[in-house]
């Protein structure tokens, strides 16, 4: 455990560092972290009172223009493939539905590749970022039909390693590659045989979202960016309302699943101690810190009122939209959904998680593009070969950020020197130096489905934290590999 905390330590340090001499350019992180099979049974529905995000799916199928790019051979080690593959590879990829703001850049990669490699076709997988489309991922991966390439946060690899479902890449790292890749971002790859098992694609902290017209509209200013979390509630407070046509608005939404920790940090920056696995090796959300910070994001809904009644129970498509229509006025988030924004014309900003009582925090995770078991020596080559285009700085230049609305190629601050990303994914870059990266285990997944049914317990007010917590703790520390 000391070492991985060192090494998770020495990854912030190395991406700070990176962010400070890229600062103009900053990148985009994938889509919210984590989570597996099974949906949790027996979680009370909460009652839906309030008006629905109904135009929720709009939000994040609002088409990004694709970059106006000249589809030209342009050559290179990366861009072309030497494996002499002719066929098709399977690419999954994570919150990709046509038209959103993760579908656009990798339509367009996958442009460029296939004028590269003509004898190489590519076809794309979407799945979501929830406990559902992670279980579709698990099934397609342990059948080995009709999946080559797949993109994945961190903390889904350590299982698929233990399961022999994905292949190492140390044999397809170029001396180029090791130079450029930021290298404790790559040991966040590594199995316990010490071998690399995934390309590293981007960083993923979350944020809160702020929708300026909102607070406009309720006559309230902005907070100030060092806010607290007594101001964040405040400004919760002030800018839930009600219009005059009868809308009701609220100060605060958030996506609460198995498959994501979006809402996480919200309630972990009570105290440094609260951490799934602390960092003297115990398990850290079964104390009186933790209960104290999860009576406060339940206090939200209980207490304060200030967040939609089925607040714990929303679908990410109603929070996102939900936002969109300012129906929202703060939601939290990580940076993929920034660009959606942008192209939408909406008028929003990017915040740090609110401090409490100091304690500055965002969580998330590194976004990864693996290659799955393949018995085909050929094959496997070309999967290598697409995966390093598509965690490249070349992958940049072929699909450049649109003049007025999207980031390019990358949704997150970058893996590699050489990647530059641009607004709004440089307003996430002062937040990583505050990143807690979701721990590296097999069974994480199997801890967040034993997790969730208690946090959405807590936050619809049918438990209190210490129940919840107290509940689960055994099994939780079997499943965080804690002794």
């Amino acid at each position: 455990m000391n070492k991985k905390h060192f090494l998770l330590g020495a990854l912030l340090v190395a991406l700070t560092l990176i962010a400070i001499a890229c600062a103009p350019a900053a990148q985009p992180t994938s889509a919210p972290p984590t989570a597996a099979s099974a949906q949790p049974t027996a979680v009370p529905a909460q009652p839906t009172a309030a008006p629905q995000a109904t135009a929720a799916p709009a939000a994040t199928q609002v088409p990004t223009p694709k970059p106006t790019v000249e589809r030209t051979a342009k050559g290179g080690d990366v861009r072309v493939s030497k494996s002499g593959y002719k066929g098709t590879l399977n690419l999954w990829v994570l919150g990709y539905t046509p038209g959103n703001a993760f579908a656009n850049p990798f339509d367009n990669a996958v442009a460029q590749w296939k004028i590269e490699n003509p004898d190489i076709q590519v076809e794309i997988t979407g799945y979501p970022p929830n406990d559902e489309g992670f279980t579709k991922l698990q099934t397609a991966l342990q059948s080995g039909q009709g999946i080559d390439i797949l993109r994945i946060p961190s903390d889904r690899l350590p299982g698929f390693v233990q399961d022999g479902l994905v292949e190492p890449i140390d044999d397809y790292l170029t001396a180029a590659d090791k130079a450029d890749i930021l290298p404790n971002v790559l040991d966040v790859t590594r199995g316990p045989d010490g071998k690399a098992y995934a390309w590293p694609l981007w960083v993923v902290p979350m944020g809160m979202y702020l929708n300026k017209d909102v607070f406009a509209e309720a006559n309230v200013p902005l907070p100030p960016k060092d806010w607290t979390w007594e101001q964040f509630v405040d400004a919760a407070k002030k800018t839930t309302f009600k219009r005059a046509n009868g809308d009701q608005v609220y100060g605060f939404a958030g996506f609460v699943d198995p498959g994501v920790v979006n809402t996480w940090a919200l309630w972990m920056n009570q105290d440094p101690s609260v951490r799934a696995i602390t960092a003297d090796g115990k398990y850290g959300y079964n104390s009186d810190a933790a209960y104290a910070g999860l009576q406060r994001v339940a206090d939200l809904a209980l207490k304060d009122k200030v967040t939609p009644p089925d607040f714990g129970s929303m679908k990410d498509t109603d929070v996102k939209g939900g936002f969109q229509n300012k129906q929202y006025a703060m939601v939290v988030d990580a940076t993929g959904f920034s660009p959606t924004l942008k192209g939408a014309g909406i008028n929003f900003d990017i915040y740090p998680i609110p401090t409490y009582n100091g304690n500055k925090l965002t969580v998330g995770a590194v976004g990864l593009i693996a290659v799955a078991k393949q018995s085909d020596a050929v094959k496997r080559q070309a999967a290598m070969d697409l995966a390093r285009y598509l965690t490249s700085g070349e992958v940049q230049e072929d699909v450049p950020p649109a003049s007025n609305v999207t980031t390019g190629f990358y949704l997150a601050p970058g893996a590699r020197k050489s990647v530059k990303v641009v607004d709004p994914l440089d307003k996430f870059i002062p937040m990583l130096p505050d990143m807690w990266i979701t721990p590296l285990v097999p069974d994480w997944a199997k801890f967040t489905r034993l997790f969730h049914p208690e946090y959405q317990n807590i936050i619809f007010g049918k438990e209190t934290p210490q129940e919840g917590m107290s509940k689960i703790a055994t099994e939780a520390a079997t499943y965080l590999n804690i002794k």
